[in-house]
């Protein structure tokens, strides 16, 4: 277990300087969850009935971007927009240059199930976004629509996957592993990110679907995946990036594609955490395992300074929850934390 995963001193939080918690992990990573809203229904994720937001909840652009800017004084500098589905968000490219102006921000991406892609990509790519990742979960039409509660998106969220790379938008595909259900597919992604140049992510299933129908005998490790994949073709682990999700393998008989897992279930990547959360209500999430939130919507619209606003950040993240590789080497049980959707991965 790295150095910077054993707990600091419990003396006041630091007041100046980077973000950081009380094991010493550094905040560099921020996730934005632009609204809570939908147009697909996976299983693994979004409630059969969901409640919305009302519109007045949810964050503006620019108090988006307000607290992106605290954050980027205290050392962020990277963005990752998400939902529920950002593209259903009204204009979301004029937030996308919004951040993409705040002084240390390197880096603006996007995570998206991408059925608006075709549309948005050229315009998303010109306002600035560096990548998109799309949620691809079946190579099967089928399936595809079984698992996304959707009809006739299969193709459509095809061509946004095309139009993405015509774009230029730095482009990798993630694929939720259940048992069961689509695990029988892993091949047929390995062959995709093998034969067409793609970056291909296998995310182990987690506890944050809305019909709280997760079960840890649905999970397929990422050892498993590995193996399965190993039977058909060589594969060279590349080191782990620090804070990195993803253990990052290449195929060794080609240049072309990249292979990625996501263990946060049976090898979690705690110890070198370095993401921090904001919620489309406005609520900052310093760790997705933790039910533990904090509003900073209330404190923008009653006037707070910036600078009331990063000791409120400061205090809080201090105490960010050890993760769930703490919670399974102590025997918690694992439950349903809260939908997916809520906060966007």
């Amino acid at each position: 277990m790295p150095d910077v995963y054993r707990k600091s001193s419990e003396h006041a939080y630091p007041t100046e300087g980077s973000l950081v918690d009380s094991f010493g992990r550094k905040a560099a990573k921020l996730r934005i969850s632009v609204t809570d809203r939908c147009n697909f229904r996976c299983d693994f994720c979004m409630p059969t009935h969901p409640i919305w937001l009302d519109h007045k909840e949810v964050l503006t652009f620019e108090e988006i971007t307000r607290v992106a800017s605290i954050l980027a004084s205290m050392g962020i500098n990277t963005i990752r927009l998400s939902g529920g589905e950002p593209l259903v968000r009204k204009d979301i490219e004029k937030l996308v240059i919004m951040l993409t102006k705040v002084k240390g921000i390197e880096s603006v991406s996007m995570t998206s199930n991408g059925a608006l892609l075709k549309e948005k990509a050229a315009i998303l790519k010109e306002n600035g976004l560096k990548g998109v990742t799309v949620s691809l979960h079946s190579l099967k039409p089928e399936l595809y629509h079984t698992i996304t509660g959707t009809k006739n998106m299969f193709e459509r969220v095809l061509a946004g996957i095309e139009e993405s790379k015509k774009a230029g938008l730095k482009l990798k595909i993630n694929c939720v592993v259940t048992r069961g259900c689509n695990d029988n597919e892993i091949l047929d992604f390995a062959k995709l990110a093998h034969d067409s140049n793609a970056i291909v992510r296998f995310i182990e299933y987690m506890p944050f679907d809305g019909t709280k129908i997760w079960d840890v005998e649905r999970v397929v490790s990422g050892r498993e995946i590995i193996q399965k994949i190993q039977t058909a073709y060589d594969l060279l682990e590349l080191p782990k990036e620090y804070g990195s999700t993803s253990k990052v393998y290449k195929f060794k008989d080609s240049s072309k594609g990249e292979i990625g897992t996501i263990t946060s279930m049976t090898e979690p990547f705690c110890g070198d955490c370095d993401r921090i959360r904001l919620k489309a209500d406005g609520k900052i999430v310093p760790c997705m395992f933790s039910l533990d939130e904090y509003d900073v919507k209330s404190l923008l619209r009653e006037g707070a300074s910036d600078s009331e606003i990063a000791r409120s950040i400061r205090k809080n993240f201090w105490s960010k929850s050890p993760g769930v590789e703490t919670m399974m080497k102590t025997n918690v049980q694992m439950i349903h934390i809260r939908p997916m959707h809520t906060i966007g991965g």
